[in-house]
C-alpha cells in the first residue's frame, strides 16, 4: 500500500529473490520512461524501496505520482 508521508508516495515492495526485484524494477523503469516521470528508488537484494513526487512542480504529490503509482500497482 502506497502511503504519503514528506510529500511523496512510498511503498516497499518484497519479492522472493534479487531476479525478482530487478525483473519488477525493469518494468517499471519502462512504464516510468514511458510517463517521462521517474521514482527515486532503491533495491538491496530482493527488496526495492519506492519514492514518488514531481520535482518540477516543487518535490510535491501530484496526479503524474498518482498514475504512476497505478502503473507500478498494476504490474
Amino acid at each position: 500500500m502506497w502511503e504519503e508521508k514528506d510529500n511523496q508516495l512510498y511503498r516497499k515492495f518484497v519479492f522472493n529473490n534479487f531476479i525478482e526485484a530487478f525483473a519488477f524494477m525493469t518494468k517499471v523503469a519502462i512504464l516510468a520512461e514511458k510517463a517521462n516521470h521517474h521514482p527515486t528508488w532503491i533495491n538491496t537484494w530482493n527488496t526495492v524501496e519506492v519514492w514518488l513526487s514531481t520535482h518540477d512542480a516543487g518535490n510535491i504529490v501530484t496526479n503524474k505520482d498518482l498514475e504512476l503509482s497505478k502503473s507500478i500497482d498494476a504490474l
